[in-house]
């Protein structure tokens, strides 16, 4: 009787470990795919037709640039949908979005250079958190 419950409580935590492995590639499978989906829109559309220079370059809907050392966290979101970055940032970064309506907060809008349908936006005062949505002009 004493080999059967041994054998059984190994094969308890044989089921466990498989559950682990089977959801940690899950996981890492998901977070793999959603960073290229948030990639590829982000991606210039001009030239990438093969047309010959007759179709012009897609603006976003917004840009934040990173023009300080370290950006505290900058949040933008799709409106009603996807988060696309919840971070911070280091100089020199930037990151868009093409979708009609994104929701963006800024946690020190000094830091970060705004542009809303290529358009600049003015900056923030320093330290200043800011929270706006942006639309796509059509």
């Amino acid at each position: 009787m004493g080999i059967a419950r041994l054998a059984l409580a190994g094969l308890a935590v044989l089921a466990v470990l498989a559950l682990i492995v089977f959801g940690a590639r899950s996981l890492i499978g998901a977070l793999d795919s959603s960073e290229a989906e948030t990639a590829a829109p982000s991606a210039p559309a001009a030239g990438s037709s093969g047309a010959s220079g007759d179709t012009p370059e897609k603006i976003p809907t917004v840009l934040v640039e990173c023009v300080a050392e370290r950006c505290p966290t900058v949040f933008l979101k799709v409106a009603g949908g996807d988060v696309l970055l919840n971070r911070e940032m280091a100089r020199g970064e930037q990151a868009q979005s093409f979708d009609a309506k994104v929701d963006v907060v800024l946690t020190d809008a000094s830091t970060v250079r705004v542009r809303v349908n290529g358009a600049p936006r003015e900056p923030g005062g320093t330290g200043e958190r800011q929270e706006f949505t942006v639309s796509r002009e059509e």
